[in-house]
């Protein structure tokens, strides 16, 4: 047994060196780490403010006698920025700051989604939440790779994880799959088979797919998945892509049409097509219809269009205008915007309520069959997106990276 003598007046220097000594007690961080955390903080709220669209990790480690920058970026103008603000404070550092893409995915820094509907998760597994989708023929930004898991951003700058379920392309290769000509599958739901006669299917097929068009007859399309697959598609469920866009617009209209095809479609969380939806995957897929692409997720939406009521004064809304729900802020909290929904006229509006299921019609008059007291009581504001540009993206506009 060891036995341990505290002296007279001694007490206080020896649990100050237990303290100094203890391996639970954090070392005090240095005032150039300090320093660095601060500046690194300032270009993420500058350059990435929201990790779903914008990659900024970097955080500096002091494990060597230089301070080292660890970490990875897809936006290079943050990164130079932040080494611009260290040269003038004159930090010595190394920079070990990778830059996407990385050079694990070599050449193929672009792809095309090659399924109907792919599914894209927050992490690298199969067991992560589904963040989005992407239709057939969506162009993806290949940031880095993880085994067979590609990390991927969708022209809605969305960034989440893939495995497979898209043909990976160098820059001549997209820039020949997007100067081919297209046929956009325009029904809700169908197939592509292959042979004219119609027999045996290639694949299903979604609303908003697109395909290239390698020939046609009397009945039929005769096209080219981004994979290599060719198949059949009838002629009366697709259109040329260039005559479909050139054509495509958004109006109250065209929105509530399209809309309205989706009644009865299944809930699913991050369901973005045809085949299931949740509330602000099935907005997004209906204005993709009409040739806009909206931010992913209602929390983003909400930033898009022109604000056009926080009263409930419905009768200043157009169909079309998107209503957004959630909590409004407090003095110790923020607003969360957690729901949208689209008005048709009438006091409706449509939307794929999780507890429903399904998209459905609800109606914020108290005596109506199908009020919805619920989302009425959370009503935040009504944003409209027809004629507006602001964080709209036409589909027009999506060329390349």
């Amino acid at each position: 047994m060891i036995s341990l003598k505290i002296f007279k007046g001694s007490l206080p220097f020896i649990l100050i060196i237990a303290m100094q000594c203890s391996p639970d007690q954090p070392m005090q961080e240095s005032a150039e780490t300090t320093l660095v955390k601060g500046y690194i903080d300032q270009i993420k709220k500058q350059y990435a403010p929201d990790k779903r669209v914008a990659v900024f990790a970097v955080e500096p480690a002091t494990d060597t006698d230089t301070l080292m920058l660890k970490g990875e970026t897809d936006q290079p103008m943050a990164k130079k920025k932040l080494l611009e603000k260290l040269d003038s404070a004159k930090v010595a550092y190394q920079d070990s700051i990778h830059q996407l893409p990385d050079t694990s995915v070599g050449e193929d820094t672009l792809g095309v989604v090659s399924i109907s509907v792919a599914n894209i998760r927050s992490e690298p597994k199969h067991s992560a939440e589904l963040a989005t989708q992407a239709t057939m023929g969506t162009p993806l930004r290949i940031l880095k790779k993880e085994g067979e898991w590609h990390l991927v951003q969708t022209p809605d700058k969305y960034i989440s994880w893939m495995q497979g379920s898209f043909q990976p392309m160098n820059k001549t290769e997209y820039e020949l799959w997007q100067q081919s000509e297209k046929l956009i599958y325009t029904q809700m739901y169908g197939f592509a088979y292959q042979d004219e006669n119609l027999l045996h299917t290639v694949s299903d097929v979604v609303a908003g797919d697109v395909m290239a068009l390698l020939g046609e007859n009397a009945n039929t399309f005769w096209v080219k998945f981004p994979d290599g697959r060719e198949a059949y598609i009838l002629k009366e469920e697709a259109e040329s892509f260039d005559i479909w866009l050139a054509q495509a617009e958004a109006t109250e209209e065209t929105v509530v049409t399209t809309a309205m095809q989706f009644m009865g479609v299944p809930y699913l969380w991050g369901g973005t097509s045809s085949k299931a939806v949740d509330c602000s995957g099935f907005t997004k897929s209906v204005y993709f219809m009409s040739g806009k692409i909206l931010p992913r997720d209602a929390s983003q939406q909400v930033h898009a269009g022109e604000l056009i009521d926080e009263d409930k004064n419905f009768g200043k809304l157009l169909p079309g205008d998107l209503l957004f729900f959630g909590k409004s802020a407090t003095d110790s909290t923020r607003e969360r915007v957690t729901h949208v929904g689209m008005w048709i006229g009438n006091n409706e509006f449509i939307h794929a309520p999780g507890l429903e299921a399904h998209v459905r019609i609800s109606s914020v008059d108290a005596e109506a069959e199908n009020f919805d007291e619920f989302n009425l009581n959370r009503y935040l504001r009504t944003k409209r997106i027809i004629n507006s540009r602001k964080d709209i993206i036409a589909l027009r506009d999506v060329k390349l990276f």
